[in-house]
């Protein structure tokens, strides 16, 4: 499927917050919907990235907000895609929404980990979902640990809005920095892609086809043409816009 070209336009931080809480608001969707409507994206993004022939072992970093959350119900997703996940969700909150996303994995046999080092020598790929668009540094651990592994993995990963560690507005971390080194393969950005994207050099995918035209329009991004029934499209690269 040939990439979307639509003229891009970026979210940052501060727009994309005031779009979530309209969409919880006068747009009439719940917290849950959101997450699951993104978790699908995203997993439907790793399935055309690397399908489960070929790397079947997804390894699940889970943050303990709402990227993290995302991370869970695509590894629901991917379980039932036919891949087999691991879970890694060191920082699991107490709150409701959270306890029934990981009471769905356990009731579909999906297995959490302790083992960050093992798991990810272990996984055939890795879908990042630390970090969303309200991160703000420091990184604490054991994030700063699962950071560094990141950047000496070669293992291809996934990451989920914005690559772990990377500024949503400013992009990749100063040299030096922790996740200075951080580049995943792919991308999938939510609802529309944040400024760091423009950083991104890889595979880029766009998943958010809930959003109105108005609503996009008012906002201030474009919406790209979604083929057939799928949940995300492909976004062209920087050589392929020109």
């Amino acid at each position: 499927m040939a990439a979307s070209r639509v003229r891009q336009m970026y979210l940052s931080a501060k727009n994309a917050a005031a779009l979530d809480t309209e969409l919880m608001s006068s747009g009439g969707f719940s917290l849950d919907q959101l997450m699951e409507l993104a978790g699908l994206s995203c997993a439907q993004a790793v399935y055309k990235s690397y399908p489960p022939e070929s790397k079947r072992s997804v390894l699940v970093i889970a943050g303990p907000g709402n990227n993290g959350g995302d991370g869970l119900v695509a590894a629901r997703h991917l379980k039932l895609f036919g891949y087999s996940p691991t879970v890694y969700y060191p920082k699991r909150p107490n709150r409701d929404i959270y306890n029934r996303l990981y009471t769905q994995l356990t009731n579909l046999k999906v297995s959490f980990t302790d083992d960050i080092d093992t798991a990810i020598t272990e996984a055939d790929q890795i879908l990042d979902a630390i970090f969303g668009f309200s991160f703000t540094p420091p990184i604490r651990d054991p994030f700063v640990h699962v950071i560094g592994l990141l950047e000496s993995s070669k293992k291809p990963v996934v990451s989920i809005d914005i690559p772990s560690s990377w500024d949503v507005d400013s992009g990749p971390p100063n040299a030096g920095e922790i996740g200075a080194g951080f580049v995943p393969n792919v991308l999938v950005s939510l609802t529309a892609p944040k400024p760091a994207a423009r950083f991104f050099k890889g595979r880029h995918f766009l998943g958010g086809r809930f959003i109105s035209k108005e609503l996009a329009d008012k906002r201030g991004f474009s919406l790209p043409e979604y083929p057939g029934v799928d949940q995300v499209v492909e976004l062209p690269t920087e050589n392929e816009k020109l």
